[in-house]
């Protein structure tokens, strides 16, 4: 098994290139919007910035889930990045949704006076080249996972525990879709000469950022709370565990999501009757060789002997 420091560089250099590429975005869309007074453009400024704090936040998600288990955390702190990609969300609640949707209702009520359009526009090209290069690099991970798990982007994306390139993922591609209802604020606003349009793309901008926030909440509140592997991978499991030699039977198999690189496995198992101690060892010792060929992420596996009492068996979930 892979060691746990050298897992996570290339979901480390995801986070790193588009937390470099928001902070540069957020500057050109500050400045930009002081100087146009569009609320579509500082609102794109404040997601921005909430994406750069919220790369912080999950580069430092990264490296606290990586650090070695100790005695007080026996199981690592894999769960304390889903911790830290739970606050990500938060701050992209609170700084870039609410921001955006007040000063879109603001720019409705009270009207606004905006400058050079051109100044926007020029902003917004270059944002979505910067954002491109980001979410290309995003997009390129999940593809590759993707292929190595055998299944489609949009599954991977829905099933895996890196809670740290699917935010990416998803803000990189709201923050796209984002520039674009920024533009069509501003065109329409300079077509019409009415602010109207800029307040109602900014309160866009924040309806999508909360859309984000609470996709990336949801997934990480399931994985602190303990989630199982996907139920394909579950139900493969337990046929490996099955084939195992001198095993008749699993009576309940159960695992949990201890970080992004890091699965428990635990099994109540009913050996054959005539297996020695020594053939359970060695029955164990294959299984936990099975498992880890099949899911490399798993780190621990334990397996409970149990004998089978008619009419008492637990159904396996």
């Amino acid at each position: 098994m892979p060691d746990q420091d050298d897992e996570p560089p290339e979901s480390v250099l995801t986070v790193i290139i588009a937390g470099l590429a928001n902070l540069a975005i957020a500057v050109a869309k500050f400045v930009a919007g002081l100087l146009t007074g569009s609320a579509s453009l500082l609102s794109e400024a404040a997601h921005s910035v909430a994406d750069t704090t919220t790369e912080g936040l999950l580069y430092t998600a990264l490296r606290r889930g990586a650090k070695d288990p100790d005695d007080r955390h026996p199981f690592g702190y894999g769960k304390e990045s889903y911790v830290w990609a739970f606050l990500a969300a938060l701050f992209t609640f609170v700084a870039g949704a609410g921001f955006s949707i007040y000063h879109g209702i603001e720019t409705i009520r009270n009207g606004e006076d905006i400058g050079d359009f051109l100044v926007g526009y020029i902003v917004l090209i270059v944002s979505a080249v910067l954002e491109g290069i980001s979410f290309f690099r995003a997009l390129r991970q999940v593809r590759g996972e993707a292929t190595r798990w055998r299944t489609s982007p949009a599954r991977f994306l829905r099933a895996t525990p890196d809670t740290a390139v699917k935010a990416v993922f998803l803000e990189d591609s709201a923050a796209l879709v984002g520039l674009a209802l920024a533009a069509a604020g501003l065109g329409l606003t300079e077509a019409t000469g009415d602010s109207v349009w800029d307040g109602i793309a900014s309160i866009g901008i924040g309806v999508l950022l909360l859309v984000v926030a609470f996709t990336l909440s949801v997934a990480n509140v399931s994985l602190l709370v303990g989630q199982s592997v996907p139920r394909r991978l579950h139900q493969r499991l337990r046929r490996e565990l099955s084939g195992v030699p001198t095993v008749e039977r699993i009576d309940q198999l159960l695992t949990m999501q201890l970080g992004p690189d890091d699965v428990l496995v635990a099994a109540k198992v009913d050996f054959d009757d005539a297996a020695s101690g020594a053939d359970i060892e060695a029955a164990a010792d294959e299984a936990e060789r099975r498992l880890i060929s099949v899911y490399p992420s798993i780190r621990y596996v334990f397996l409970d002997p149990t004998r089978r009492r008619s009419g008492r068996d637990r159904p396996d979930r």
